[in-house]
């Protein structure tokens, strides 16, 4: 028997898994395949190919799609949208590393 981690199953809670073609994509976020090239060319996501050079997408870069959506639809040019929803990607991990930080380093004493 396979490893567990390698179940077929595993993929359907990996939300790096690019499960979704291009079509697919475009039809969840209801908009449109060019849209997801945009968001490629302004390097917010790179989808993965498939064997044949398909574009795939996985939840993660969908969730990062839809994010990126809202903001156009408020007026916001597609380029800034993307510079937009990177810079809100990077501060949540910069907040993430600073809380394990805090909660792994407590402060020294101060020297005598």
């Amino acid at each position: 028997m396979p490893p567990s981690s390698t179940r077929p199953t595993d993929k359907f809670d990996d939300d790096d898994y690019p499960a979704y073609t291009m079509g697919r994509a475009a039809e969840m976020l209801g908009t449109s395949p060019a849209f997801l090239r945009a968001l490629g060319e302004n390097r917010l996501i790179t989808p993965l190919r498939s064997d044949g050079g398909h574009r795939r997408y996985s939840r993660y870069q969908l969730r990062v799609a839809a994010r990126a959506r809202e903001l156009v639809d408020q007026g916001t040019k597609i380029e800034d949208a993307c510079r937009i929803v990177i810079l809100e990607d990077q501060l949540e991990e910069a907040q993430r590393i600073n809380e394990e930080l805090r909660a792994g380093c407590a402060p020294a004493p101060p020297a005598a």
